[in-house]
């Protein structure tokens, strides 16, 4: 006999439990567990001066992104020295060549990282240079942890979890995040919100319908407002299933709209195309989290490296496109990032090893465009790493402040200076 309510607090802590019940428990009720439900507009609520009509949208590149391929240091020859097999030729030098970066001189792009080109040319692209964090860590979990939690010791709960958790009363409704991926990230998950995680958008929905007969309507019936039940369990459980029906609703009627620009197809562009179909459908999401691996190149890097940096900026590209089409551009921030960079030499494989600082990226017409920050040095190293030059923790405090209009000292548990990678 199990002698503990089901409180909305047992609720959360229970949630994997419940979830693992995947025989008896309808699928609304364990997306619900996991999740909490994504809200319709009318219920989601926030602190005075949260601008709900913005979204963020993280976009992360897993496996360690080489960023000194990606941004070329072509002026500086130590480049060349420690990569004499992977270095991008200067502008100029053929078909191969770095592509000049507007107003930059001795740094370019990828030449496969065009569409990030044309988004800096648009006067909508910003490169955050040097990013990283004291005493950096080289492994994928660890470092992935410490960006995720923005805590250096990776063992606090996620960011972006703390972001609702302090902007939103009560129990945050945590459908106001959205992951695409099987898994929810650490960064979405707080201590009172989770985010809904879902690949697929036919994936996000009851099953028991299929089962035929009255088990469907039975079901709606039974997740049914009760006036009479307000404000006991049940009826938080009964919210919780009626708020699933209807946020599966939303996003498949999402997924299914016919996109307004012409996208580039892959992993990446699959997910943004989705992102852009909700943002469109006027969903109540805030936050958006979509994943692209393969980064950890550490042989055959070039052809590797370059199909991906291709996949990245063309869908970033299209991404933009689409927003613009639909006049939501105005409306939603894109942040780029990947857990670490790579070393500053070559290896014997024709790849590079985990390293430390990186650059970061900012999309939209809401960032200071260009290239900011400072670039590391190539010479004065860290046991034969870079050494960041600015903390990502001054980059989610600028987006955190002066995007999502909330407290960035009492999300990142410390005082930051935000980077200055937003208009005022």
């Amino acid at each position: 006999m199990i002698d503990t309510a089901w409180t909305r607090r047992n609720f959360l802590k229970r949630g994997t439990t419940l979830a693992s019940l995947a025989s008896t428990a309808p699928l609304f009720i364990q997306q619900a567990s996991q999740a909490m439900s994504l809200p319709s507009h009318s219920l989601l609520t926030s602190l005075a001066g949260v601008p709900q009509e913005r979204v963020l949208v993280v976009v992360q590149l897993g496996g360690g992104n080489d960023g000194l391929n990606t941004v070329v240091p072509y002026g500086d020859a130590e480049y060349y020295r420690k990569r004499p097999q992977l270095a991008i030729a200067a502008p100029g030098k053929g078909n191969d060549a770095a592509l000049r970066i507007p107003g930059v001189d001795g740094l370019g792009l990828h030449p496969a990282f065009s569409g990030m080109r044309e988004l800096l040319d648009e006067g909508i692209g910003t490169i955050v240079q040097g990013i990283g964090y004291p005493n950096p860590n080289r492994s994928h979990f660890s470092s992935m942890d410490i960006w995720h939690t923005a805590d250096t010791s990776g063992r606090d709960n996620g960011w972006i979890g703390r972001y609702f958790d302090n902007t939103c009363p009560g129990t945050p409704k945590a459908g106001a995040a959205i992951a695409l991926g099987n898994t929810a990230p650490l960064a979405m998950q707080g201590d009172r919100s989770l985010p809904v995680s879902f690949e697929m958008p036919e994936l996000y929905r009851w099953m028991g319908g299929d089962l035929g007969g009255d088990v469907e309507s039975n079901w709606r019936s039974m997740a049914a407002p009760d006036p009479a039940a307000a404000d006991t369990n049940l009826a938080f459980l009964k919210r919780t299933a009626m708020d699933a029906m209807v946020s599966s609703d939303q996003v498949r009627r999402a997924a299914a709209l016919a996109p307004l620009a012409t996208w580039p197809g892959g992993d990446l562009s699959d997910q943004l195309k989705m992102v852009a179909g909700m943002i469109r459908a006027d969903m109540p999401t805030r936050v958006y989290y979509v994943t692209l691996g393969g980064f950890d190149t550490h042989a055959n890097q070039e052809g590797s490296h370059q199909r991906l940096l291709r996949q990245v900026g063309n869908s970033l590209l299209a991404f933009n496109k689409e927003l613009k089409a639909q006049g939501n551009d105005g409306r939603v921030l894109t942040m780029v990032f990947s857990e670490f960079g790579r070393r500053v030499g070559e290896n014997a494989s024709g790849g590079t090893d985990h390293g430390t600082a990186a650059p970061m990226y900012l999309v939209g017409p809401m960032v200071k465009p260009g290239v900011l920050g400072t670039h590391p040095s190539l010479t004065n190293l860290d046991e034969g790493d870079l050494k960041f030059t600015a903390d990502f923790r001054q980059v989610y405090a600028a987006v955190l402040k002066n995007w999502m209009g909330a407290d960035p000292d009492a999300i990142l548990r410390k005082q930051w200076t935000p980077a200055p990678v937003l208009k005022t």
